[in-house]
């Protein structure tokens, strides 16, 4: 009887470690296709985004005849670098480069300083009206920039009437709009700090206000140096944002500082390098030189722009 009662806690015992298996089995199959699937759409994604850089390298490394070859699509046959040489002439480097440089940074310093001082008076204070601005602010996102651009030009230019000060061509315009919270994506910058203050306690403020510290020394002391990963996220941003702000600069400071990205325009105009005229593979050229700048800044700060974007709450988190 003993036997029997043996005899079937091991069948029992086979038939649990034959379920168990089978279920292991299964769940490492679905966890499997969740895998598989996961990567095919990141790598669909990456394929979205990365097969125009890819494709620009690849024209701008090819000659006038791998151009008009049907045959070839990605890999030159007869590869140069002279689509480069031109481009560089063309885009009149590196005069423009170091002018798009302190230009932007500029822009970015000063729209960034306003960002924080209005998220933080936002998160911060209760106020008549408050409501008001906010709505505003994000009215001034919404709205189109070219619906927007025209009353800026006649205020602009209203000021030269009335006293006598022109500031349109020449960096004024788009410097005071910049610290005036008009500037480039300025409401999506301020909802980025604005996002960033709520998730400071308040606590830590009424503490330093019950030591003496008035609301200057509360947004340095504590809004600053609490968020300084986030002020870099928001400075880069700002930066590239105006790098690649073309349309307001084209109008308000037209010819008046030589820009990188403004002498990309000189391609589509046909203008000649030497005894060539401008050709695709030079355009592409151009259009890497003018990112280049873009992408060497964030690998230098890639550490530091990951960790800011995990701390500003972006996401949502």
């Amino acid at each position: 009887m003993a036997d029997k009662n043996n005899i079937a806690k091991k069948m029992n015992l086979s038939a649990v470690q034959k379920f168990s298996f089978a279920k292991l089995k299964k769940l490492k199959f679905v966890k499997f296709i969740s895998k598989f699937m996961i990567y095919f759409v990141l790598i669909c994604i990456g394929y979205v985004f990365l097969s125009p850089i890819f494709e620009m390298i690849s024209k701008s490394i090819m000659n006038r005849a791998d151009l008009i070859d049907p045959s070839i699509t990605w890999i030159a046959k007869h590869a140069t670098l002279d689509n480069f040489k031109g481009a560089i002439n063309t885009l009149e480097i590196p005069q423009s480069l170091i002018n798009s440089i302190w230009f932007s940074a500029l822009l970015a310093v000063g729209q960034t300083f306003v960002s924080a001082m209005t998220g933080f008076a936002l998160s911060r204070y209760t106020f008549k009206g408050r409501n008001v601005w906010y709505i505003m602010l994000i009215l001034a996102f919404i709205l189109p920039v070219p619906l927007l651009t025209v009353p800026r030009v006649m205020m602009f230019t209203s000021l030269n009437t009335w006293f006598g000060i022109n500031l349109m061509n020449s960096i004024w315009p788009q410097l005071l709009m910049a610290v005036l919270g008009q500037g480039t994506y300025s409401t999506m910058l301020i909802l980025i700090f604005y996002n960033f203050f709520n998730m400071i306690p308040k606590s830590l403020d009424e503490a330093a206000m019950i030591d003496g510290a008035g609301s200057v020394r509360v947004f340095y002391h504590i809004a600053v140096r609490l968020s300084l990963s986030t002020i870099l996220v928001v400075f880069l941003f700002s930066f590239v944002f105006n790098w690649n702000e073309t349309y307001t600069t084209s109008i308000m400071l037209r010819d008046a500082v030589n820009l990188l990205p403004g002498n990309l325009a000189a391609f589509d105009n046909g203008v000649t390098t030497g005894a060539d005229a401008v050709n695709e593979a030079q355009r592409m050229a151009a259009t890497l030189i003018s990112i280049a700048p873009l992408l060497l800044l964030y690998l230098v700060v890639q550490k530091q722009f990951i960790q800011g974007i995990e701390n500003t709450g972006i996401t949502g988190e």
